[in-house]
This record gives C-alpha cells, sequence and structure tokens, in this order.
C-alpha cells in the first residue's frame, strides 16, 4: 500500500480527488480536514474546527487558505473551490504529491516553483498552523495567502446577512471578532493586508448528496503578502482561538516537532510492532479528548459530526486506550462517564460537548461493567476499582429493580426496555426504524456479562457476591429457552408484546446474537454458540464487518445512501458495520479453536482495511459500508469503535497479544 501517499493519478481530476479525505484532531475535539485536494466538500471541512470553552459545540473558523504565486503576469492558483456549475480555482492541476503522514502534505508544482505545504494541530489547543517551503527559480515572484473564514457551528451553513466580522489588523496577522460573539486571531511571519471581500455561493458536493444544505458565503478579511527570493522561503499561517500574534517560525518549527514526538511515543509505548497494528494505533488518538466540563477524559464517536458517546465509549475502550497502554486516560474516561451514573444508567451522550446529558440507552452502563474489566485486567488497579465500585452496585441495582425508559428485569431475570435504546436507535421523526422494545438477545447477553463479572470484581474486593451470582444463575435458567430458534438455527432478535398484549418473537437474522458468544461470560452450550457463529458467517459477513440484517428479509436495504430518509432506513437493516467484526472475530476463534489455520482465517479478515485506509479517511475506517457489494464506505470517515474494535481483534486475538 501506499502508506498514504498519492501521486498525480489520485489528484489531475476534482471528482478523483475528492474520494478521499483527511482529518487530523487537537485532543479537544477539535481537528483540521478537508479533501486530498484541498477541496471542501462539506460543512465540516476546514483547516480549523475549533471546540471553544466558551461555545455549546464546534465552531468552523478557518475554512481554507487560497494562495496564489504570480510571476511574470502568470497567475497561479493553488485552491479549489465548487461554485454552481463550475470549479474555480482549479489548484489541483498543479498537485503532484499528496502524503497523509506524519501530517498532511502537499507538493505543487507549476512554472518554475515548488511549494511544500504542510497542515499540523497542536495538542490540546484550538490552534492550527500551514507551513510553507516554496522553491522559486525566478526573482520577482509575489505570493499571497487569503484566508477564508467564518464562525458557525460546524453542522450548518451561514450567508453573508448572518454573519459579520470586525478586524483589527497588524503588520503580520489579525484579530477578528464574528457577530455571533467568538474571536480568533490569524498570524503569519508574511505582511498583512486588510482588504475585507464575501466569497458568495461555494457548494459542498457531499451534503448536496446527502440531501442537506449546500450553499454558503465566506468572509475573506484580506491577506498576506510576500516577494519570493530565488531559492527556498519559509512561511507559516496559523489561526486560533487564542493569541499567537507573537508567534516566529522558529517557535512553529519547535511545536511541529513536539506534536510529531508526541504521537511517535505513543507508537513507543504500545510496544507494537505489527504494521497493520501500527496503522490502526495511528488513528486511535484523534479520539480521545479532554471533556471540557469535566475535565476527564472521553472518546469522540466519530468524526466529523459526534461528540462523546456513553456505549461507544465503552466499546471503544479497549482499543482505543488499553491496548496502546494509555491507562492513565482510560481511568479517566471511565471517571468521566461514573460521574454522571444517574439511576444505574451511564450517559448516552454528552450533546455537543455542552447541556445535560442525554440518558436514553439501555446498554451503556452493561458496556461500562465490561471496560471496567477490562481496564482491570490490563492494570490490576485495585485502588480505582474500589473507588468505583459503587457505581457497579448502582448500576445492578437500579436495572434488577427498574429504572427510566421502562428499563428492569422481568420475573424471568431477563431485561426489558423501551424503543430506542439499544445501539439500533435510528429514528426519522417519530418514527422508529428498528424500534426494539422489548427484551433483546444482546442485552440479556450483555446483563449476563454484567452480574458475572461484577461478581468476579466484587470477589477480588471482598464484597458479598452471592446476589449477583444468583441473578445470573436465574438469566442463565431462561435465556436459551427465551431466544433459541430452533427453525434458523440462532437467536430471536427480541421479544416483545403486539398490542394485544400477545408474546411475539423476532425471528430476524441480525448480528446482535454474536454477543451472546463473544463475551467474557456466556450462556449456551458450545454447539449453539457455534450455530450462531456459522449463521452468522453464512447470512451477515461481509469483508468489512457484519450486515445488520439479513439479504432475504424483507426489510433489508443494501445501500446506504441518498437523503437521510434513505440512510436511517438502511442504517440498521442491512449497512455493514466495522466494529462488530471485533466480537465475530472472538467469537469464531471461540467456537472453532485457536489453531494456526483459524488464526491466519481471521488475520486475512482483519488485514482486508489495509486497502481501506487509503481510501474515504485516510489512515482511519470508516463508520459503515453498503450491505451489497462493493461495500461501498459511508457515514463519518473515521469512527471510534470501528477502529478500536479492528485493532483490538488484531491485537488480542490474532496475534494473542493480552492482558
Amino acid at each position: 500500500m501506499n502508506g498514504g501517499r498519492f501521486g498525480i493519478d489520485f489528484l489531475s481530476t476534482y471528482e478523483e480527488g475528492t474520494k478521499r479525505e483527511w482529518i487530523i484532531g487537537n485532543g479537544l475535539g477539535g481537528y483540521a480536514s478537508s479533501t486530498i485536494i484541498g477541496a471542501g466538500t462539506r460543512t465540516y471541512h476546514g483547516l480549523l474546527v475549533a471546540a471553544p470553552e466558551n461555545s455549546p459545540g464546534r465552531l468552523l473558523i478557518l475554512s481554507s487558505l487560497d494562495e496564489e504565486i504570480s510571476i511574470d503576469g502568470e497567475l497561479y492558483h493553488l485552491a479549489v473551490h465548487q461554485y454552481p456549475d463550475k470549479i474555480f480555482p482549479e489548484g489541483f492541476k498543479h498537485l503532484v504529491e499528496f502524503n497523509r503522514n506524519p501530517f498532511p502534505l502537499w507538493i505543487y508544482q507549476a512554472g518554475d516553483f515548488t511549494v511544500k505545504k504542510k497542515v499540523f494541530m497542536v495538542h490540546n489547543s484550538n490552534t492550527t498552523f500551514v507551513v510553507y517551503d516554496i522553491t522559486s527559480q525566478r526573482e520577482e515572484a509575489l505570493l499571497r495567502i487569503f484566508p477564508l473564514v467564518s464562525s458557525r457551528d460546524f453542522n450548518l451553513t451561514a450567508r453573508s446577512g448572518y454573519l459579520s466580522f470586525f478586524q483589527r489588523p497588524g503588520s503580520t496577522g489579525v484579530y477578528l471578532a464574528s457577530s455571533t460573539g467568538f474571536t480568533f486571531t490569524i498570524s503569519s511571519n508574511l505582511q498583512y493586508h486588510p482588504e475585507p471581500v464575501w466569497y458568495y455561493n461555494l457548494e459542498y458536493d457531499t451534503e448536496k448528496r446527502r440531501g442537506l444544505n449546500f450553499q454558503e458565503d465566506i468572509f475573506n478579511p484580506g491577506y498576506f503578502e510576500s516577494k519570493l527570493e530565488k531559492g527556498t522561503s519559509r512561511f507559516f499561517v496559523a489561526a486560533s482561538t487564542e493569541d499567537i500574534s507573537s508567534l516566529t517560525l522558529e517557535q512553529v518549527d519547535k511545536l511541529y516537532l513536539r506534536e510529531a514526538n508526541r504521537q511517535n511515543l505513543l507508537l513507543l509505548d504500545s510496544k507494537l510492532k505489527d504494521p497493520f497494528a501500527l496503522k490502526l494505533l495511528k488513528a486511535t488518538d484523534s479520539f480521545v479528548v479532554k471533556n471540557r466540563v469535566t475535565g476527564e477524559n472521553t472518546v469522540i464517536a466519530g468524526y466529523h459530526w459526534y461528540s462523546d458517546w456513553g456505549r461507544d465509549a465503552m466499546i471503544s475502550l479497549p482499543g482505543l486506550l488499553l491496548i496502546p497502554y494509555r491507562f492513565e486516560e482510560a481511568r479517566s474516561t471511565l471517571i468521566n462517564f461514573a460521574k454522571y451514573c444517574r439511576r444505574g444508567l451511564i450517559p448516552n451522550t454528552f450533546p455537543a460537548f455542552g447541556g445535560d446529558p442525554v440518558y436514553n440507552t439501555v446498554d451503556a452502563s452493561l458496556w461500562f461493567i465490561h471496560a471496567l474489566d477490562r481496564y482491570f485486567a490490563y492494570t490490576q488497579d485495585f485502588l480505582f476499582l474500589s473507588d468505583v465500585w459503587d457505581t457497579v452496585e448502582e448500576i445492578i441495582t437500579c436495572y434488577s429493580s427498574g429504572t427510566d425508559f421502562e428499563i428492569g428485569m422481568d420475573s424471568d431475570y431477563l431485561i426489558k426496555q423501551g424503543p430506542q435504546l439499544t445501539w439500533m436507535d435510528a429514528k426519522i421523526g417519530e418514527w422508529a426504524v428498528t424500534p426494539r422494545a422489548g427484551k433483546a438477545c444482546e442485552i440479556n447477553a450483555l446483563w449476563y456479562n454484567a452480574l458475572k463479572t461484577a461478581s468476579n470484581l466484587g470477589t477480588f474486593l471482598g464484597e458479598d457476591v452471592s446476589e449477583y451470582e444468583n441473578l445470573a444463575a436465574g438469566v442463565a435458567s431462561n435465556y436459551e429457552n427465551a431466544f433459541w430458534n430452533p427453525e434458523t438455527n440462532c437467536l430471536f432478535d427480541l421479544i416483545y408484546w403486539d398490542e394485544a398484549g400477545n408474546e411475539v418473537k423476532d425471528p430476524a437474522i441480525r448480528p446482535n446474537q454474536i454477543f451472546a458468544v463473544s463475551l467474557p461470560y456466556t450462556m449456551l452450550p458450545p454447539e449453539k454458540e457455534r450455530a450462531i457463529v456459522d449463521r452468522v458467517e453464512k447470512d451477515l459477513l461481509t469483508p468489512f464487518g457484519l450486515r445488520t440484517l439479513s439479504r432475504d428479509h424483507p426489510l433489508y436495504k443494501g445501500q446506504y445512501r441518498g437523503d437521510a430518509l434513505n440512510r436511517d432506513t438502511a442504517y440498521h437493516n442491512g449497512t455493514v458495520w466495522p466494529w462488530l467484526l471485533g466480537a465475530y472475530v472472538k467469537a469464531y476463534l471461540k467456537v472453532h479453536g485457536y489453531s494456526k489455520d483459524h488464526i491466519k482465517s481471521m488475520k486475512t479478515l482483519l488485514e482486508g482495511f489495509d486497502e481501506h485506509l487509503e481510501t474515504a479517511g485516510i489512515g482511519t475506517i470508516s463508520e459503515v459500508f453498503d450491505g451489497d457489494y462493493p461495500h461501498s464506505p459511508g457515514g463519518t470517515i473515521s469512527q471510534a469503535w470501528s477502529v478500536a474494535e479492528i485493532l483490538r481483534a488484531y491485537v488480542e486475538d490474532v496475534l494473542g497479544i493480552k492482558p
């Protein structure tokens, strides 16, 4: 594979160049992102998307830097923008190379000059740097760089009538204040000239395809300028929510080196040497951020648009934080969610980095206990286990006695819940696409696992765990009889009651049943565990994960594309999810045995993502794929549990590196 490097074949046309995107994070939930040719195709694309402390969400601050070089009357544009029925400028025609590692780097060649442009962010700061190395064979060339800025929610678009800016220019930069109340600075070692201009009707192709707002206006406050001498000249432009007006090029170089060293240390600390594992490990870093309210660590569920979700964070924690030996951040993440446990419920999400947590999830609390168990397996941190034990007790007490959202234990010891509380929670208006109210097969597998885990961990602490063992025995005595479907030789997905009060068992073949095999503590006899894995392999397995519904089901949707209605209808009705492959690999090796041939088979399956790392989001794994061949990627370009579970399965189950 090319390791994140792309040549002219991928860069010479707008259509080809916009198929691949890059993203780098800043440890706060902010980021820089665009396509490999620098064309913004999403409202989420920008060189500085910040997560300021005084903002309820993330803001697009610096959309792009438009460079132009003039030599002997010839004007060369390096930028790329889409307007109605027109692409202008077409800077990709001068682009000869893009390289993602260690940070995005573009190389342009035109006339008698070469431009090397690299972008990086400062960790734990809403600051982006763009550094230029320009080699000119001619005298008297002139460089101008035009910053295009905004101050809007990154989900939305803005028009010139909605936004206005006040600017206080200096010789090498400008302080900007927007009408929305946010301030930021753009600084450089180039000379700044104020000359405000609005760019109208820029278009974002991806949003247009998704049926969302796709046109907006962007403000250009002025431009940076310098003559280019013969030889090599070095410049930088930086944008930040902080005061960076005094920065020098030497300081910028030191910050670049510091961030490169920080990322290299993450790889070294992991003690991993396998090339594929190291590629995945690089992708984990952007998801680990600081929660601005609590000061603790948390996990961004996916880029560009997700915030921190409890379910996703707990499922992702082993791969993102335990495999890389980031134990302090793992502990901090568990603390962050435990702090907000309410009536036994771990938050489903902290909306847009602010506001009160939302608790509408039945499985986040059960995944919390699983994540705590994995943390303890890696660290033997008895003190921390003791500190959060009351959270474990609260979860089990509230689930067994009943809590919010109709979550509670029935007389058969099985957990039932209201609609839209499992991970299959797509909703269109008031229509729940996959409601799953009742008793879900994976929720009760997680419930049993949580009880047995609590019993095991409680024993280490000297707690009386007899009640947990009694509850677990009750679940085990009823689970198989309730969920086994002899006609399909696998599990019913859901048990619910119709309007007349009659019990109904849903025979839809979905991947949720794989957790009844893959979790540390399971209830079914070996022959039925193997039958589940065989059924999942036959009906749901693809090279990029498990389908969410078998293809023979009348509700099956094989393509995840189009507007929100079409996408949400397909989201859990056939769309492939890579994160499920982690559970599948563990379950497959459990029932077939860890022979060399079986491990090799799973290794080959997981390494199939190596090619995907060079498409869609460069160096990372997408949220979903189409259920139908060729399984095109969709959703977010970088999803936490996609990366985390592929890495965890590869390291723990294939390479055999376990605590």
